[in-house]
């Protein structure tokens, strides 16, 4: 393993890539504290995360153990027999909390689970070579058997939370139609994400698979260093926060710091053991698993984290999905667009639970799709 990352660290395409990462990471960060002051007075006018707080349901809490023993915090709430239960699933870096604003406005629909992913939250930690989407989807399973073994399901992921609805149904087909008959994929990408973070060269060179575990051991290797240059709590955290997570729209301070505190939580680790098989997820095939499964693709225009060519590819394979673009909203669409969001979810419940038969109220919705790329 040494030999290996040693000899990609040495390559000219790591070379390269890393060159470039760095110039660009030199002119953000000068260009973020140039900024600093400016930031920390706004920051100074958020109620921090009180409101959001408030706005929590408290829920039974279990614990479902994965296939290799890692602990998953399950939260539960809503009527323990609801004829429905939805299944969140959280992105990369956070945690079942990013749903917070979709816990109490969705509370009537029926039961909700929400659960932390593997190291992240209040989950167990777990080895680098289970980090993977396969394992989560396996995950996802194991919650699903355990915690929801009876009646239908409607699955909501989120970014990387979709990427694991997407690996349940490459390896559990039987499920969907019968056990779930809804699924919601917010801000997801199906393939080359690659594409959107390292540009189409990377591909076509193959850079990604030779320089990205290479960059993600020497980003273990590092992580002291690293957690304390991206300063919890710090103007600067903050900021990137808001620039990547967040579209051009108005929004409140307190916000950004709910999913700023939120990432910083995550430790590097975790973040680098997660990358390879992030940026390397390959699923489109899985979508078609869902054809005959009402399905709801969200995705904000302003995403950049999964741009907006990705959800049009999901769409594109699914005619008679809903995709709703928001416009000016970036990749944490659920807290951004809550509004938005939670209506889509309720359209897409009364399509599961009504039935085929039903004329879908999606269409005045619908964005004409796009390939894998397009603006």
């Amino acid at each position: 393993m040494v030999r290996s990352v040693g000899a990609v660290a040495g390559s000219r395409a790591a070379r390269a890539v890393t060159g470039s990462l760095g110039v660009v990471g030199v002119a953000a960060v000068a260009g973020l504290v140039a900024e600093r002051r400016a930031i920390h007075r706004r920051r100074l006018r958020t109620e921090v995360t009180r409101s959001f707080e408030a706005a929590r349901i408290d829920g039974r809490v279990t614990t479902v153990l994965a296939g290799d023993g890692v602990p998953l915090h399950v939260e539960e709430t809503g009527p323990a027999d609801a004829p429905l239960t939805l299944v969140f699933v959280h992105g990369f870096c956070v945690c079942s909390d990013s749903w917070i604003l979709q816990q109490r406005d969705l509370a009537d629909l029926g039961r909700m689970v929400f659960f932390d992913q593997r190291a992240h939250g209040r989950s167990g930690p777990s080895v680098v070579g289970n980090c993977t989407i396969d394992v989560l989807a396996d995950d996802l399973y194991r919650v699903i058997r355990e915690r929801v073994p009876t009646g239908p399901i409607v699955l909501i992921g989120h970014s990387m939370g979709g990427m694991a609805v997407l690996g349940l149904a490459e390896e559990h087909p039987e499920l969907f139609g019968e056990r779930i008959i809804g699924v919601a994929l917010l801000s997801t990408s199906a393939s080359e994400l690659a594409r959107a973070t390292l540009g189409p060269a990377a591909l076509l060179t193959g850079v990604v698979r030779r320089v990205v575990p290479g960059v993600a051991v020497g980003m273990r290797r590092a992580s002291g260093v690293l957690e304390h240059l991206r300063g919890s709590g710090s103007d600067l955290s903050w900021e990137v926060t808001r620039r990547i997570a967040f579209g051009g729209t108005d929004l409140s301070p307190a916000v950004i710091t709910f999913l700023e505190e939120m990432v910083s939580r995550t430790p590097v680790e975790v973040i680098a053991a997660f990358l390879p098989t992030l940026l390397d997820n390959d699923r489109l095939a899985a979508v078609d698993r869902f054809t005959t499964t009402p399905t709801l693709i969200v995705v904000g225009a302003a995403d950049l984290v999964t741009p907006v060519g990705h959800s049009r590819t999901i769409a594109a394979a699914l005619p008679e999905a809903e995709l709703l673009v928001e416009e000016n909203a970036g990749h944490a669409i659920m807290l951004e667009r809550p509004a938005a969001v939670n209506a889509a979810i309720r359209r897409l419940v009364e399509r599961a639970v009504t039935g085929p038969a039903v004329a879908r109220p999606a269409a005045a919705h619908r964005r004409t799709a796009r390939p894998l790329g397009a603006a």
